[in-house]
């Protein structure tokens, strides 16, 4: 799928560059770049005569932006629920919670609690003392926990999953997910649609979605009804695995009928949890465990069913893409890659020992991590990692060893919006704190390249022209103007999916 209309980008500059040069774009690729107002040599598709000429007036050109990492639907779906973001204790999320109640609302679905710090803990009596008849399910920022009222509980008959607190973990809070995200076909897709707008309006062509449903359906419905905004690689959990290998599915394949934008991504394996839950499973203890809980957090697919997994997507052409994000798990998962003899990612790896940094570049797997979280969980790794969190996040040392990078957002964890990921991972910083263990930021040429879908921190004659006009040299930005970086248009294959010109 290409712009039907051979097109010159004038008067634009490419990052780090002071003089201005034309692009000249073409079914779909970049076919020549010239200094400004030199006639290109005449490989164009068409002649230039024939191509629409846009000023650019000096703005920057990158190459389109990709988020590795985003569940896309839920993303889609988290501004139409109440936000619980601002909310510092369980008492607080209790008061929105009473105000949706008072509002008539008859039913109340939240987002955006994180609890690892608050000094109250969740209970069910907090939210039945404010809900009343209406049930309410409120989900962690994390995706890996979900707090429900006695009425909700009994409504999805989970009461036997939890006791007072109210709270499903894990499995039992993805099978929650999965039953409050049963939305209406046309309805989510009007969601998704909307959303892909927006991503879109932040210079992003492409995305790894890697929600638990079975995607390939979805997208192949989206684009037929003429969804184009984005690339989109969709990922197969384990429970649709048998399924994939049926269909003769292979990671990167295109699925017919959506134009080549829709292809098949790896095989998602979750063998972990997180960190705000307390979940991710490490080599050292959470301080103040109670009895009954997990001290060092959670192994959820033991090794002697990860390898399987693995071998036998390798085997069928479908490449593992593993969540990890504790040490132990991080470690435990690159043994599995190297039982294997594969290569793929691991999904986080927010906690590494020293030792796996080598052990990713010497098998040749891919770091797929989202700094955002780095910024969203400082506190929480201090208090519940302490004297480890030099180790955390560990993006320059893994660049350093010549480990592949690949940024994403986690959306709806933190927003789908590259240039926040990029800032996290060059500036370490976020509302003006000091940089948390800044030995760890990397350059912000890695940073773009590492969010370019593999097409590097610059655009180049020969590439495809999936592009994003932008109004500031991101060689030359701070981490602040990285954050708020102003999108002036965004291209995807020569043809516009946002145009603020």
């Amino acid at each position: 799928m290409s712009g039907a209309t051979p097109l010159v980008l004038a008067g634009a500059r490419l990052p780090g560059a002071d003089s201005a040069v034309d692009l000249h774009l073409a079914g779909g690729t970049v076919t020549e770049i010239t200094p400004a107002g030199v006639e290109p040599s005449g490989q164009s598709e068409r002649p230039a005569q024939d191509a629409r000429r846009i000023e650019l007036d000096g703005r920057f050109v990158v190459p389109g932006l990709h988020d590795r990492h985003v569940h896309f639907s839920q993303w889609a779906m988290v501004s139409r629920r109440l936000d619980l973001a601002e909310a510092r204790s369980a008492s607080a999320a209790a008061a929105l919670v009473a105000a949706s109640v008072d509002r008539g609302d008859l039913e109340v679905i939240g987002f955006g609690y994180r609890d690892a710090l608050w000094t109250d803990a969740p209970s069910r009596a907090v939210l039945d003392a404010v809900s009343g008849d209406v049930p309410v399910v409120l989900v962690s920022a994390d995706l890996h926990s979900c707090w429900l009222n006695s009425v909700a509980l009994r409504r999805h008959g989970m009461e036997h999953l939890t006791d007072a607190s109210g709270l499903l973990r894990e499995d039992d809070a993805f099978r929650m997910l999965r039953e409050i995200d049963d939305v209406a076909d046309d309805v989510l897709d009007g969601w998704v649609a909307d959303a892909a707008r927006r991503a879109a309006a932040r210079g992003v062509v492409g995305i790894v979605d890697l929600e638990m449903r079975w995607n390939r359906d979805d997208w192949a419905r989206r684009a037929a009804d003429g969804s184009t905004a984005l690339r989109v690689a969709f990922g197969i959990y384990t429970q649709h695995l048998d399924r994939a290998i049926a269909e003769g599915l292979h990671t990167g394949d295109e699925v017919p009928g959506t134009g080549g934008l829709v292809t098949v991504g790896g095989h998602k394996i979750i063998t972990d949890g997180s960190l705000n839950t307390r979940t991710a499973w490490c080599f050292d203890p959470y301080p103040g465990r109670g009895p009954g809980e997990h001290p060092y957090g959670l192994s959820t697919v033991p090794y002697d069913e990860l390898v399987p997994l693995m071998r036998t997507a390798h085997e069928a052409g479908i490449t593992p893409t593993v969540h990890a994000i504790g040490d132990q798990a991080n470690a435990i998962v690159l043994d599995a890659f190297e039982d294997v003899g594969c290569r793929g990612s691991i999904e986080h790896a927010q906690l590494l020992r020293r030792e796996d940094v080598a052990r990713f570049a010497a098998l040749g797997i891919v770091a797929s991590v989202q700094p955002e979280h780095a910024m969203d969980d400082r506190d929480v790794a201090e208090r519940y990692w302490p004297g480890r969190t030099d180790r955390a996040f560990m993006l320059a040392d893994l660049a350093e060893a010549g480990v592949e990078l690949a940024l994403g957002s986690d959306a709806p964890v933190a927003p789908l919006d590259p240039w926040i990921a990029m800032s996290a991972a060059v500036a370490r910083s976020r509302d003006g704190r000091e940089p948390w263990h800044a030995e760890q930021a990397i350059d912000v040429r890695v940073a773009l390249a590492a969010s370019t879908g593999g097409h590097g921190a610059t655009v180049t004659a020969g590439s495809v022209a999936d592009l994003a006009v932008i109004e500031l040299d991101p060689f030359a930005a701070s981490g602040d103007d990285l954050r708020r970086m102003p999108v002036a248009a965004t291209l995807l294959a020569g043809r516009f999916t946002h145009d603020s010109l």
